[in-house]
């Protein structure tokens, strides 16, 4: 059997803006999804996604997960009609909008075909593979979730031709806390809103989309030099940026400022929007328990991670 990996995202700063150019910076986490791939006597392919999962969300996607497998066998060079196989997600990530689960089953899936097949593929050429997976699930994404996905750490990522990234370091990994609305979001459609709305007003989300630019080289710059404060101050102005495009919601609002007032550094929506999961700045394991313990009185659920883990 094959085996293969990929690693659960957060995006600190400029999710959906990274489509349009925008620099982003993200995170691999922690929480990993798992494949194992299996030569078969059937028929085609065959799944078993034991992920754990935020409820509604596999039943809710499983028509995008289903062309998703089959365009990472394509790009892989894998033709199931000829070599049958039996695919089987699991892993500690759970499987919830905002958390990169479609780019990590992606990355883990390719993996998986790689090591089975033999095929010797390399991770940039993993990455290649995965983004072809994400399409998908997200009609043109802008790469940054199956990039985090394959390589982990923390990352710079300017969408273009070719894409740019970079690996920000950071003194040491910092806790944060992810908390998850159970709103299972269509990431697709977010991301055609967004893009209806800046041609209607195009001149308010230009100024935004600048000033989201400034933000986020201030930000890297606070990451490097670990003014974490900084860092936090700059995740609520960015939350702010993403609320006038309209990608929050009263839940994802709710949450933010919950984790404010127990003391985050800083908190923000995080991932496709209009659901999913919000992201809190809580270093140190005291004020990341704090947070996570707050989050989960109100009914909703915490994770409990680290960003700028080495891959």
């Amino acid at each position: 059997m094959g085996k293969g990996k990929g690693f659960g995202k957060v995006i600190l700063f400029n999710e959906h803006i990274v489509v349009y150019g925008v620099p982003s910076v993200v995170s691999g986490i922690e929480q990993a999804t798992t494949a194992i791939v299996e030569q078969s006597k059937g028929k085609g392919w065959s799944l078993d996604d034991c992920r754990p999962a935020t409820p509604g969300y596999k039943e809710d996607k499983f028509e995008q997960q289903k062309d998703s497998i089959v365009r990472v066998l394509k790009a892989a060079g894998i033709n199931p009609a000829r070599k049958p196989i039996k695919i089987t997600f699991g892993g500690n990530l759970v499987a919830a909008s905002g958390i990169g689960a479609s780019a990590a089953s992606c990355v883990a899936l390719a993996r998986a075909l790689s090591d089975e097949f033999h095929l010797g593929f390399a991770d940039d050429r993993i990455n290649e593979i995965a983004y072809e997976g994400e399409r998908a699930y997200h009609g043109t994404p802008s790469g940054v979730d199956n990039t985090a996905a394959t390589y982990g750490g923390l990352l710079w990522f300017v969408r273009g031709t070719p894409n740019v990234m970079e690996r920000i370091k950071i003194k040491e990994p910092v806790e944060i806390v992810m908390g998850n609305t159970g709103i299972v979001a269509n990431t697709s459609a977010v991301v055609a809103g967004v893009r209806e709305r800046k041609k209607k007003y195009p001149e308010k989300y230009n100024k935004i989309f600048v000033a989201a630019k400034e933000l986020v080289c201030d930000a890297r710059k606070a990451i490097e030099s670990f003014d974490l404060k900084k860092v936090g101050r700059l995740m609520d102005e960015n939350h702010k940026q993403l609320q006038a495009i309209e990608l929050s919601c009263k839940e994802l609002d709710f949450l933010v400022e919950l984790a404010r007032g127990q003391g985050a550094l800083g908190a923000k929506l995080t991932g496709g929007g209009c659901g999913g999961n919000v992201v809190a700045l809580t270093p140190g394991r005291v004020l990341q328990e704090k947070v996570a313990k707050a989050i989960e009185k109100e009914g909703f659920k915490a994770l409990r991670t680290r960003i700028g883990v080495s891959a």
